[in-house]
C-alpha cells in the first residue's frame, strides 16, 4: 500500500509540549508505543454530530440553485456583451461612421460570434471529459492510439479515396474534360478564321466605299448632293454625369439644320435631372438647334420602349434615316457625312454601324482588359462578318438606320435586354444588308468599376440566350438561304454565346482546379498553354499596346466566365435575373472637361484643343474658365478588388503553374514570362495609386 503523505506537515507550525517518551519493556509481549505529544493521550473525545438526509438534500439544492445563478449571470453578461459589439459595429448607435464600413463591422462581428461558439464548444467538452473520467493520469484504462495506429488509419483512407477517385471521380471528369477540350478547339478554329478575314480585310485594303464625293456642288450636272431627312436619337436614364456633353456633341454635328431633327429621350425618374436635361436642351433650341425634349410618364420595356415610343410621334415618318447615340457617345461634326451617303445607290442596305472609341481606355487595369476584347470585337468580328456576310449585331449605339427596315421588321421589341441584337436578327432575316464601318470612330467610355462591367456583361450574356428561345423558330421557317440559318444558329448564338461561356466556366474554373486533386484528369499542356497564350496573342493583335496584359488578361477572362456562365443559364431557362436591365453607370471620363484636362497636362498644341473644344457648351466652358484658376484637388483613386474573383485567379493560376511543372523543358521559360507581366502590372498598378 502507497504510504500516505501528509501534506500539513509540510507548512504547520505546531509547537510540540514536553519531551516525547519512549517506553521500552524488557519482554517482548508488549509493543512499542510512541506518543508524540504528551497531552495528546488525555484529550477527550469528542462526539461526533450525525447529519439525516433531509439536511443532506437540502445542501445539495442550495449549491446547485447557486451554481445555475452563476451560469444564468455568465449568460446574461455575454448576452448583454454581444448586444453592444452588434450595436456598435452594426447599427452604428452612438458612434457616428461612414456607411460604407458597416460592411467591415458585420464581419467582426461574425468573427467574434465565431470565436464564442468555439470556446463554449471547447469549453462543454471539458466539461464532458471531466465527468466521464476521460483522463490518462487517473483513469490509467482509458487507451490513447499511437503513432502507428493513427498512420495506419490515414492510409486506410488514403487508399480508399484512391480507389474512390480512379473508379468514380476521374471517369466523368475526364469524359466531361474531351467534351470542352472539342469545344474549345471548335471555338479558336473559329477566332482564327475570324483573324485571318481581318488580316485578308488590311492586306486587300477592303473597306465599304464613297464613289466619288457627294457633297461637292461644282460637279458636271450642277446638282449637289440632296441631304435626306435624319432623325438623331439619345436615349438616356438619369445620365447626369454625361448628358451635357452628349447633347451638345449632337447638336454640332455638320449637316443642315432643316434636315436634322433631335430627339433627347429622357427616362429618368429623378427630377433634377429632368430639369438639368430640358434647361440643356431649351439652350441649344435657342440656339437655333432643332432639338426636342421628351420624357414618358409610363416607362416600360427599358431602352427598347423608351426607342419605340418616340418613332411612334407623327412628324418621323417625314424622316428617311435615324441615328442613335447613348447618353455617353459623342460622334464628331462629320459623322452622318461618313455614314448617311453610303444609303445612297444601296436600296437593300439596312444599318450602318461605326467603331467605338474609348476615352479612358488607360484608366485603370479594368478599362485596359476591357479595350482588349472590345478591340478584337469591332476589328475583327464586326469587321469580318459585315464584309463577307453584311451582317452582325447591331451595337446598340454610334449606328444609322434605315427607317424603313426597322418598320419592316417589326420596330422595337420590348421582349429582351438585348433590343439591339433582337432588331438586327429580324432585319437580316427580312433580307436588309449591314454595313460596318471600322474608320469612323466614335467616343465613349467603357465602366470603370467592376461592379458595373460585371451588370453590363450580365445583360449582354443573358439576353442573347433569352432571344435564341425567341428567335429560333423564325429562324427555321424564314425564306433567307441555308448557309445564313447555319451561321445564325450554329457560329452566331451557339458557338459565340452559348459554347464559349459554357467550356470556358467547365473546363478551366471547373476541370483544371479539380485536377490538382484528381490527376487522373490531368490536362495536356497545349490545352492549358499553348492554344489559350496564342488565342490571346490573337485577341491582343488589334490593340498591341494591351501585350503586357495578356497574362492578367487570361485569368480575367477565366474568373469572368464565372459570371458569363451564370448570365447564359439564366438566359436560357428564363430565369428572373434574365429580365434585369441595370444602367451602366458612368464616370463622367468622356467629358469634354476632362478631355480638355488631359490636354492641358499633356501640353497639346491649339489647334488640338480647338478640336477637344467642339462639343463643349458655353455653360461647361464657363465652369472650365473657373476652374483653370483654382488649384486642382487632387484625388486618390481607389481600385476595388473583390476577393472572390482574385480568389479564383490565383486558384486557376496554381493549377496552371503545376500543370506546366508536370512538363519537361516549358515550365521555366513561361514562369520567367508570368514574373515580368505581373511586375509590369505591379508597376502600373502602384502608379494609378501613386498619380
Amino acid at each position: 500500500m502507497a504510504p500516505r503523505l501528509y501534506f500539513s506537515n509540510w507548512w504547520a507550525n505546531d509547537t510540540r509540549k514536553g519531551t516525547p517518551v519512549v517506553v521500552k519493556m524488557e519482554k517482548p509481549n508488549y509493543s512499542v508505543v510512541e506518543i508524540e505529544d504528551p497531552d495528546a493521550a488525555f484529550m477527550p473525545m469528542e462526539k461526533t454530530r450525525e447529519k439525516n438526509a433531509k439536511q443532506v438534500t437540502w445542501v445539495l439544492l442550495l449549491k446547485a440553485h447557486r451554481a445555475v445563478g452563476c451560469v444564468a449571470w455568465i449568460a446574461t453578461l455575454f448576452w448583454r456583451l454581444l448586444g453592444t459589439i452588434n450595436k456598435r459595429l452594426v447599427f452604428r448607435q452612438d458612434v457616428s461612421m461612414a456607411t460604407e464600413k458597416l460592411g467591415k463591422g458585420k464581419l467582426l462581428l461574425a468573427v467574434i460570434k465565431g470565436f464564442l461558439a468555439t470556446s463554449l464548444t471547447i469549453l462543454a467538452f471539458e466539461i464532458v471529459a471531466y465527468f466521464m473520467g476521460w483522463h490518462y493520469f487517473q483513469n490509467p484504462s482509458l487507451h490513447i492510439p499511437r503513432t502507428s495506429d493513427i498512420q495506419g488509419l490515414l492510409h486506410l483512407v488514403y487508399v480508399t479515396w484512391l480507389s474512390i477517385r480512379a473508379d468514380y471521380i476521374a471517369p466523368p471528369v475526364q469524359a466531361l474534360s474531351k467534351f470542352c477540350v472539342a469545344l474549345f478547339l471548335i471555338q479558336s478554329a473559329d477566332r482564327m478564321i475570324l483573324s485571318l478575314g481581318c488580316f485578308w480585310i488590311k492586306y486587300n485594303k477592303i473597306k465599304p466605299r464613297i464613289e466619288g464625293d457627294p457633297f461637292k456642288s461644282d460637279d458636271v450636272q450642277g446638282s449637289g448632293y440632296v441631304y435626306p431627312m435624319v432623325l438623331v436619337q439619345i436615349p438616356m436614364c438619369n445620365e447626369r454625369e454625361v448628358y451635357r456633353q452628349s447633347i451638345s456633341a449632337v447638336c454640332q454635328l455638320d449637316w443642315p439644320k432643316d434636315r436634322l431633327l433631335i430627339q433627347v429621350l429622357d427616362d429618368s425618374d429623378d427630377e433634377s435631372i429632368q430639369y438639368l436635361i430640358k434647361e440643356e436642351v431649351d439652350t441649344w433650341n435657342r440656339r437655333g438647334i432643332n432639338i426636342i425634349y421628351r420624357h414618358r410618364l409610363i416607362r416600360t420595356g427599358y431602352k427598347a420602349g423608351n426607342l419605340n415610343s418616340a418613332m411612334s410621334c407623327e412628324y418621323v415618318k417625314a424622316y428617311e434615316f435615324v441615328a442613335i447615340f447613348d447618353a455617353d457617345f459623342q460622334p464628331n461634326p462629320d459623322f452622318l457625312k461618313q455614314t448617311v451617303p453610303h444609303f445612297k445607290d444601296n436600296p437593300e442596305l439596312g444599318l450602318v454601324q461605326a467603331r467605338w472609341a474609348f476615352v479612358n481606355k488607360d484608366e485603370n487595369l479594368l478599362t485596359r482588359l476591357q479595350d482588349i476584347n472590345l478591340c478584337f470585337h469591332f476589328e475583327v468580328e464586326q469587321q469580318v462578318n459585315g464584309m463577307f456576310l453584311n451582317f452582325f449585331g447591331f451595337n446598340g449605339t454610334a449606328g444609322v438606320w434605315r427607317i424603313k427596315a426597322l418598320e419592316e421588321s417589326g420596330g422595337w421589341l420590348e421582349r429582351t435586354t438585348v433590343e439591339d441584337m433582337d432588331i438586327a436578327v429580324r432585319a437580316h432575316l427580312n433580307g436588309w444588308k449591314f454595313f460596318f464601318l471600322n474608320d469612323v470612330k466614335v467616343l465613349c467610355e467603357v465602366p470603370e468599376s467592376y461592379e458595373a462591367y460585371r451588370k453590363q456583361q450580365h445583360r449582354w450574356h443573358s439576353g442573347p440566350m433569352q432571344l435564341f428561345r425567341l428567335c429560333l423558330p423564325a429562324i427555321l421557317t424564314s425564306k433567307i438561304a441555308l448557309w445564313k440559318k447555319a451561321n445564325l444558329i450554329l457560329l452566331f448564338f451557339l458557338l459565340r454565346k452559348l459554347i464559349l461561356p459554357f467550356y470556358s466556366f467547365t473546363l478551366f474554373c471547373i476541370i483544371l482546379p479539380l485536377t490538382m486533386f484528381v490527376p487522373e484528369a490531368e490536362l495536356p499542356v497545349w490545352v492549358v498553354c499553348y492554344v489559350p497564350v496564342f488565342m490571346s496573342f490573337l485577341n491582343i493583335l488589334p490593340a498591341p499596346k494591351s501585350f503586357p496584359f495578356i497574362v492578367p488578361y487570361l485569368l480575367f477572362e477565366n474568373t469572368m466566365s464565372v459570371t458569363k456562365f451564370n448570365a447564359m443559364v439564366s438566359g436560357l431557362f428564363q430565369l428572373g435575373s434574365s429580365y434585369e436591365w441595370v444602367v451602366t453607370k458612368k464616370a463622367g471620363r468622356s467629358s469634354e472637361s476632362d478631355l480638355l484636362a488631359a490636354a492641358g497636362r499633356d501640353s497639346k498644341t491649339t489647334t488640338n484643343q480647338y478640336q477637344i473644344l467642339r462639343g463643349a457648351s458655353e455653360s461647361e466652358l464657363a465652369e472650365l474658365n473657373e476652374q483653370r484658376e483654382v488649384a486642382p484637388i487632387c484625388v486618390k483613386k481607389v481600385n476595388k478588388i473583390y476577393r472572390k474573383e482574385l480568389t479564383l485567379a490565383f486558384l486557376l493560376l496554381a493549377a496552371c503553374i503545376r500543370s506546366l511543372l508536370s512538363a519537361q523543358g516549358v515550365h521555366f521559360y513561361f514562369l520567367l514570362f508570368q514574373g515580368v507581366t505581373f511586375l509590369l502590372v505591379g508597376l502600373d498598378l502602384i502608379g494609378e495609386q501613386m498619380s
